[in-house]
This record gives C-alpha cells, sequence and structure tokens, in this order.
C-alpha cells in the first residue's frame, strides 16, 4: 500500500501496528525486486513511498545515482547540503550537473544558524563534530522532514556496517524509509556506469580527491591510501553523513 502521510513520529508514541507494518512492507519490497536493476528499485519507490527525496552530496560518485533517478523521473526532490565550507569545484558542479541531468526539483539546503554560531568558520578547528552537526546533520533532518522516505546512494562495499544493506530499510526513530539502490554495487560498477553513460566527474576525482566533502577537512589521497584518507587527516574523526541505527542517530563516513 502506497505511503501518503508522513511518519515523523515521536518513538514514544509510535505505534506497534504502523511500525510492524512499515518493516512488512521493505521485507516485501525486498523480497519482490531482489534481483532487480537500481532503476527498479527507484521507480517503486516512487510508487510506494510519498513524500520521498533523493540526498545527494554531488561528491564523487554521486553522478551514477542521480543519473539514474533522473532516468526515471526529473521532477524527483533533490536534496543539496550546502555547508559553505565546501569546494568551489564542488558547487560549481553541482549546478552544471543539475542542468545536464535536467533535475528540476534541486533543493539548496543552508542552516540559517550557521553566522551566529560560526561567525569565524573556525569550528571545524576546535570542535568538528560540532561543525558537521550544525551545517550538515541539522539542516538535512530539518529537510526531511515530512518526508516518508528518502533515497541515499549507500553501497555494501562501503564498509562492514553495511555488508547486508537492503534496497529498503525502516529507519526506528523517524519511522521513515531509507532506500538504497545502489546498495548492491560494486566500485567498479560505479565507475564503469560513470564511464558508459560518459557522465561528467566531479573535478577534484582526478586530482587526487576520491573522497570529497568540505574544503577545509579534505585533502589529496596518496598512493596506497585508504579511499578515505584524505578525509580529517591526521584526526580520529571519519564521520559524515547522517543516519539511524537502532532507534540511535549514527554519523556515518560514506557520502549520501
Amino acid at each position: 500500500m502506497p505511503l501518503d502521510q508522513p511518519q515523523d513520529v515521536p518513538p514514544e508514541i509510535a505505534s506497534t501496528e504502523a511500525s510492524a507494518g512499515l518493516h512488512a512492507l521493505t521485507r516485501e519490497l525486498n523480497a519482490e525486486l531482489s534481483h532487480r536493476a537500481a532503476s527498479d528499485v527507484i521507480e517503486t519507490a516512487l510508487r510506494v513511498i510519498s513524500p520521498l527525496r533523493l540526498v545527494s552530496s554531488f561528491g564523487a560518485e554521486s553522478v551514477a545515482l542521480l543519473h539514474l533517478a533522473a532516468m526515471v523521473d526529473r521532477d524527483i526532490p533533490v536534496i543539496f547540503i550546502d555547508t559553505e565550507l565546501l569546494f568551489t569545484e564542488t558547487l560549481v558542479y553541482q549546478q552544471e550537473l543539475a542542468e545536464r541531468l535536467g533535475l528540476r526539483n534541486l533543493r539548496i539546503i543552508r542552516n540559517a544558524l550557521i553566522a551566529a554560531r560560526d561567525p569565524q568558520n573556525m569550528l571545524h578547528k576546535t570542535n568538528p563534530d560540532a561543525c558537521c552537526a550544525l551545517r550538515k546533520s541539522a539542516p538535512l533532518q530539518d529537510a526531511l522532514n515530512g518526508s516518508n522516505g528518502w533515497i541515499t546512494g549507500r553501497k555494501r562495499f562501503q564498509s562492514q556496517e553495511r555488508a547486508a544493506l537492503p534496497f529498503f530499510e525502516v529507519e526506528p526513530e523517524t519511522l521513515r524509509i531509507k532506500v538504497n539502490p545502489l546498495a548492491h554495487w560494486s566500485r567498479d560498477n560505479v565507475e564503469e556506469y560513470i564511464t558508459e553513460n560518459r557522465l561528467p566527474r566531479h573535478p577534484l576525482v582526478a586530482r587526487g580527491y576520491p573522497s570529497i566533502g568540505c574544503a577545509p577537512c579534505t585533502s589529496p589521497v596518496r598512493a596506497g591510501e585508504d579511499l578515505r584518507a584524505g578525509r580529517w587527516r591526521n584526526t580520529s574523526k571519519d564521520e559524515c553523513g547522517i543516519h539511524f541505527a537502532g532507534g540511535r542517530m549514527i554519523r556515518q563516513g560514506a557520502e549520501t
């Protein structure tokens, strides 16, 4: 049954029946689409989940998911969080890619509290977790309010925690359905798709940036290093995008 009412229900008042129904729906969808293409997952998600949004960082691999979504429906709402510390190349790439793919419902989100809470743009040096929360996590959750689901670019190969990532899953805290059309894709699958469809790559990829975040916290990756070694270099921090697990809000490194 299509979802047509917002499901942003606090856990303390969320009904057992609603939660059970959503989990039953995701199990049914995962079984039905277990051997189907990513585009089929997107088409099904648009049919059964409303409102539905796609979140993209317009980073190194983002073009693959954006191209797939644009082929299905160019009017799908696409959320782009402008942290106000992004590379100029990312901002230009976002504009050029949105135009090339014909994305007609791009929503650029910024946190209006940045100027007051980080007037000198130095929070990333003193408290990088707080900086990520202010500039990315908080505005992302605000942008998702009122939605029943969102599409991400997460993939199984990105971490051990995602090794069994399904196409559809339920966020216990919000009762939103999270859709992962590229869950089964390997890194080679992503590269092949970009090459075969002659899609434009983020300009920083060719300059040694396989993972791209905010400019102050991203550096080129040297030969032999992990692909994410350039993120928050020389710190213990390795977190970026925000997700839910076990009813708790958590941050995870791979781009949305």
